[in-house]
């Protein structure tokens, strides 16, 4: 059976990638990419002959470009941004190809909530201080409602994708108390990443002050905090 590799090509950082990800890259006939949220440097560096920026291009035709190929034989790559499990919009492609007899195999990729992770020098879940992280992303264009309201209550850290443009919404509806650390960082791992750090009742206007208006990661907690948070120590280390 004809296959088809959907790839996560990292959050930013070209070396990211991972090395299965990179491998399929290299050894690739066609690859249909992202658009300008995958680093111009793994499609600049990908051999294939028949390369395509899906930016704007309906469905259809994607799905179309793919099967073409996979059934002509040739290895294709789906390239997509951080990791295709997270917000990355691959069941609709999975389904069109499953429907044409075309296999698929998902290599995962870095995420930019664990490329923020490293830039900020944070962990996620630590001891005494956060057990769970809550991702999400805010109502908008493409969803009517969401739980910010609801899960900001848990205390737990919070992880919110696809909200630069709503910022100012989302920190209204958070319901953690407003001194609660929180950070947004703009194009991850990439040269031109900008982080900022705050409160709930400030990271909004500085983070428009730093002129972040899209492409970042918005997190809340107190694992962000810049003076470290009080934690208790791993039974690792125990």
């Amino acid at each position: 059976m004809p296959k088809i590799y959907i790839v996560g090509a990292g959050c930013g950082d070209p070396g990211l990638i991972t090395v299965k990800g990179k491998e399929l890259l290299d050894n690739a006939d066609l690859l249909i990419y992202a658009g300008s949220l995958v680093n111009s440097q793994l499609v600049d560096e990908c051999p294939a002959p028949e390369k395509y920026d899906s930016w704007g291009m309906k469905l259809e035709v994607m799905t179309e470009i793919m099967i073409r190929a996979a059934k002509e034989g040739k290895t294709v790559v789906r390239l997509h941004s951080g990791d295709p499990a997270l917000y990355g919009a691959i069941i609709e492609q999975v389904e069109i190809l499953k429907k044409a007899g075309i296999e698929t195999e998902r290599v995962p990729g870095v995420s930019s909530m664990f490329g923020a992770a490293a830039s900020l020098g944070i962990q996620y879940t630590l001891k005494g201080v956060s057990e769970s992280v809550i991702i999400t992303r805010p109502a908008g264009k493409t969803l009517d409602t969401d739980q910010i309201a609801e899960m900001s209550r848990l205390g737990q850290t919070m992880v919110i994708f696809l909200g630069t443009e709503h910022m100012e919404e989302i920190f209204e509806k958070v319901e953690c108390p407003p001194d609660t650390p929180a950070a947004v960082v703009y194009h991850t791992t990439w040269p031109d990443e900008k982080i900022v750090r705050g409160t709930v009742s400030d990271i909004a206007q500085k983070a428009r002050e730093a002129g972040i208006e899209k492409t970042a990661l918005i997190i809340i907690g107190e694992v962000v905090n810049a003076s470290g948070p009080e934690y208790v120590n791993s039974h690792l280390y125990g």
